[in-house]
């Protein structure tokens, strides 16, 4: 693609918690040509920064839905739901951000009945008029991850793909201000992180463990329970191809992480003549159930954990907090959660690092090797120095909570969207059947892991599916990424998504790095991405870089 002149923009640790991820390109025309996104517009039908044009008829929803105008103006700030912050302003260029609401049905199955918002952020593409291509939906992850919050926060990755369409994210129904759920309040989110502090270790500690839960999940069905039902991925998809519907795009260009490719590959099952340009980076195993995709996490974090290790002691040698790494550091990391468990940390106020908030506060700092370093500083402050104010300060930002003590609605949009999704295990016979895999797993992330199998225990909503469909017979080539070093979504899984796809859909590359989430951080991950995105020519399958 030439030589760039400008300096791409690197995911900071505040970006990888909310979300989300050389040699000679070889190259071969995308079957979806040069139409991408959108086909060609001329200046008239270029959406105008006061609103976008009604689109035609849709099936299956009243012409109130699917003609809609968006009103695209100055955004304010992010709201404490969305994760806050002051209002994103501009790009380097002058071009404001621009947000937008669209009303899509609750239930699709009752598409004339009640309505909900979904929060649009947009900037407008840099290009002249007849280099655009349309729209470029995000989704960064999560489930819950507020993309208001986080598309401004992560522009300067994304500029390169400016220069051909509108930069469009949205908070997802559930999140943010799209309907966010609500179940605790935010002091009794705080209690209930410091009440259910440890791992249940006896009999007595898995009673209150199970009460506290229980107490969760009725705080979620009396503030939401009308929404509960209807927070499914399908959903939400629905919800994203009416999105690009709006736009005036006659076909999906998407850029999804993490959740976010379960998200597009429901999609394309759902909408396969609709992929446009897509690309899934950090992507899912959809062939793995609740069970096993906890597992593949507990794996995929020690796998991070072990190399975070190694490279901690390479640089900082005997300072290293976890030692010489390998089985001794894994040895004194449990013993350092162990000893949380019986008694928590002071951490500079009247919060304490507990054993979950000591383990969360790892695995915030796991996502991408550029935060390593503040995982040894964390780290050698609580084992050594005997203060959890760093490692609670990670996990605060993992669990959304700013330093005013209030919290956006992520964890709960997590709970209600997965809760809605997945069946299978729901109970406490999930613990005792699957304890002995999870500890093998990984001994420092495997327990933890382990009590999230019946996290949805009593929820009031069944789930949809077992395993995501994500099967997309017909739909145009989507570019999958997977890093060898993933800690949330292990490579395994982009091969399984490969796969599931179908036959000549998805085009795997691989980023032989660490981390979770590849594009923004390698020249020829990007150079794939954006000649994809871009020009409609789609890297050979199987290509490595890094």
């Amino acid at each position: 693609m030439g030589e760039r002149t400008r300096t791409r923009g690197r995911r900071g640790a505040a970006a990888t918690t909310a979300a989300l991820l050389s040699g000679a390109l070889l190259l071969t025309a995308c079957s979806g040509g040069d139409d991408g996104g959108g086909g060609e517009r001329d200046d008239e039908s270029r959406p105008s920064e006061e609103s976008t044009p009604a689109a035609r008829a849709y099936p299956g929803v009243p012409d109130s839905i699917s003609q809609q105008r968006l009103r695209w103006e100055s955004c304010e700030g992010p709201t404490v739901a969305q994760g806050g912050g002051p209002a994103p302003g501009e790009l380097p260029d002058g071009t404001p951000w621009q947000c937008a609401t669209l009303t899509v049905p609750l239930d699709y199955e009752e598409p004339e009945g009640e309505t909900i918002p979904v929060a649009l952020v947009r900037a407008a593409s840099s290009g002249d008029a007849g280099d655009r291509i349309g729209s470029l939906i995000f989704n960064f992850g999560g489930p819950g991850g507020s993309g208001v919050f986080t598309l401004p926060l992560l522009a300067d990755d994304y500029e390169e793909l400016r220069g051909g369409y509108d930069l469009v994210s949205f908070d997802p129904r559930g999140v943010g201000e799209s309907a966010g759920v609500v179940c605790l309040d935010d002091e009794a989110s705080d209690r209930l992180d410091q009440e259910a502090g440890a791992v249940p270790r006896d009999e007595e500690q898995e009673e209150r463990y199970t009460e506290l839960a229980a107490e969760y999940v009725a705080a979620c069905e009396a503030n939401s329970g009308e929404l509960l039902p209807h927070l499914t991925t399908a959903n939400t998809a629905r919800d994203m191809d009416l999105l690009r519907h709006v736009l005036g795009d006659s076909s999906l260009s998407y850029y999804g992480a993490s959740y976010g490719t379960e998200l597009g590959g429901v999609y394309a099952n759902l909408f396969p003549e609709q992929v446009g340009r897509a690309v899934f980076d950090a992507v899912i195993d959809p062939t793995a159930d609740f069970v096993d995709g906890a597992l593949l996490q507990a794996s995929g974090f020690q796998l991070a954990l072990e190399n975070y290790m190694a490279d901690c002691a390479t640089q900082l040698a005997e300072e290293c907090p976890t030692g010489e790494g390998g089985a001794e550091g894994t040895d004194a990391l449990v013993e350092f959660l162990d000893g949380l468990a019986e008694e928590p940390l002071e951490a500079g106020g009247d919060r304490a690092l507990t054993e979950q908030l000591g383990l969360l506060g790892i695995v915030a700092m796991l996502y991408d090797e550029e935060t390593w370093q503040y995982l040894s500083m964390g780290l050698t402050q609580a084992m050594h120095e005997k203060d959890g104010e760093l490692l609670l300060a990670f996990a605060d930002m993992y669990n959304g909570r700013d330093d005013e003590g209030r919290y956006s609605n992520q964890q709960d949009a997590h709970a209600a969207i997965r809760c809605a999704d997945v069946t299978g295990q729901r109970d406490r016979a999930a613990i005792d059947e699957h304890r002995d895999a999870f500890e093998e797993a990984s001994p420092v992330f495997g327990p933890y892991l382990l009590w999230s199998l019946n996290g949805c225990e009593g929820w009031p909503v069944d789930g949809s599916y077992e395993f995501p469909e994500v099967s997309a017979e017909g739909a145009a080539e989507i570019l999958l990424i997977g890093t060898t070093g993933d800690p949330a979504t292990p490579y395994e899984g982009t091969e399984r998504m490969q796969q599931q796809l179908g036959d000549g859909v998805g085009v795997l590359i691989t980023f032989d790095g660490e981390g979770h989430g590849a594009y923004g951080k390698d020249p020829c991950i990007n150079d794939a991405v954006e000649e994809y995105l871009l020009s409609g020519m789609i890297p050979q399958n199987g290509l490595v870089c890094g």
